[in-house]
């Protein structure tokens, strides 16, 4: 998110998922109250609103409904929801536009807002554009019956899963699941979803208090879930539009042997269309295994956004992030990590392998990823271009040579640069990676 004061005002850029702040410091619900009234006379209504379980969720999704009932609009308050029921719910509800309040996996002093259409996709480019230039715009406000109401759904959740389970339902009885739901949006729908086809579950996470959403658990705290006991443990993260899972033996299966594991089924069906797509922060195991597989690869710049347009535009069946955000066109419109947990489930049920064994699909390539944190997100952009940088990386990729390869990025909601480096010996790839580290640090670490 871009913010900065111009005569009094404070003026945003949508991000690569919305904007985001500090709760009631770089997001206020001042500026809540003018996205809803922005979105009210851009999409009219009717407008849903969800929320995650921070403790700023309900002020800020309170002040995001004021704002487009102020202009006109009814709006629905789908109360707390994962990220991706929201965007299943806008058609189902008829809605002309969603609004979903949330900081996804960032700490809980973060919170955000994203729109998606009334499809339940990410809004396009060029309609964000149109969005942030009638935010400070000054209209003519409805008055008497012209103002909208906010009403109440109570059974948003329910509604979600039904939707979640008419298209994937596999039959879990006798296996047993592990959820951590993060103490987030999940900690209703996934327990509900996972008992309907049987599972037996282990529910962690899932006691919110409105500050410890991603504490210690959930997607961001895999390497520590203990999955003794069970065949298959699945952790969200905040919104749960991302999973993680863990195989019976311990081992981490991350987004990408995800996407390798579900490519690899969608193909032997017959089932794949458009191949699949990726973001360049893939492991080259993976591009490696794709290749192995006969399944063309799109890459896209980070950010499900990307991967959503090149995905629509191929015709793609499946596309994501190695963070865990997935994308399976033929059940949902953006990435959703209950479904993607079922989608596992079902490959996991219909071949009788353990997760483990479908896991072996793709052997990954060593990978070091440092997060060098920076004043603010413009200057993350300009460290990761500095001709020191650029020299840095040129004698990485010298060193790297064909078994390997470096990228630097600055984050799209964080003021830092990461820096990612893989190759076949791990001691070379941890060494150029902190070296990189410390280069982009020296010129633009904060203090």
């Amino acid at each position: 998110m871009k913010q900065f004061d111009r005569r009094g005002e404070r003026e945003f850029s949508f991000g690569t998922d919305g904007v985001r702040g500090v709760a009631n410091r770089g997001l206020l619900p001042e500026d809540a109250l003018r996205l809803g009234l922005a979105a009210a006379r851009l999409f009219g209504g009717p407008m849903i609103v969800g929320r995650d379980t921070r403790l700023s969720g309900g002020m800020l999704s309170g002040a995001l409904a004021a704002g487009a009932a102020s202009g006109g609009a009814r709006v629905v308050d789908l109360g707390v929801l994962p990220t991706p029921g929201v965007a299943a719910l806008a058609p189902r509800l008829g809605a002309a536009v969603a609004g979903v309040v949330s900081a996804s996996h960032n700490p809980f002093p973060d919170n955000g807002i994203k729109f998606f259409s009334s499809e339940g996709r990410k809004l396009p480019t060029e309609k964000e554009r149109e969005f942030e230039a009638m935010i400070f715009e000054v209209p003519v406000r409805p008055t008497g019956a012209g103002v909208g109401a906010v009403e109440r759904l109570d059974d948003a959740t329910e509604m979600y899963v039904a939707a979640a389970l008419e298209r994937l339902r596999p039959s879990a009885e006798g296996v047993k699941v592990l959820l951590d739901c993060a103490n987030g949006a999940a900690f209703e729908a996934a327990p509900l979803a996972f008992s309907r086809i049987g599972a037996d579950l282990t529910v962690i996470g899932n006691e919110p208090d409105g500050t410890n959403i991603n504490e210690g658990c959930g997607s961001t705290h895999v390497d520590g879930l203990d999955v003794a006991g069970h065949d298959v443990a699945f952790a969200f993260d905040g919104d749960a539009d991302r999973v993680l899972a863990v195989d019976e033996k311990g081992n981490v299966v991350d987004g990408d042997k995800i996407l390798a594991i579900l490519a690899r089924d969608l193909k032997e069906r017959g089932m794949l269309a458009g191949g699949v797509v990726v973001t360049v922060m893939s492991n080259l195991g993976f591009f490696k295994a794709m290749d192995s597989l006969n399944i063309p690869c799109e890459v896209t710049p980070v950010g499900d956004r990307h991967v959503a347009e090149a995905m629509g535009r191929l015709g793609a069946s499946v596309g994501g992030e190695q963070s865990g955000h997935v994308i399976l066109s033929e059940h949902v419109t953006t990435g959703d990590g209950i479904v993607t947990a079922l989608a596992i489930l079902d490959v996991m049920v219909r071949t009788g392998k353990p997760l483990s064994e479908l896991a072996e699909v793709m052997n990954m390539y060593p990978q070091t990823l440092i997060n060098v944190t920076v004043e603010d997100p413009a200057s993350a952009k300009s460290a990761a271009v500095s001709e020191r940088v650029e020299r840095a990386v040129a004698e990485a990729e010298a060193r790297l040579g064909t078994e390997g390869r470096i990228l630097i990025r600055p984050s799209g909601t964080e003021p830092m640069v990461r820096v990612m480096v893989e190759h076949v010996d791990e001691a070379v790839c941890c060494g150029v990676c902190e070296e990189v580290a410390e280069v982009v640090a020296g010129v633009g670490v904060k203090a």
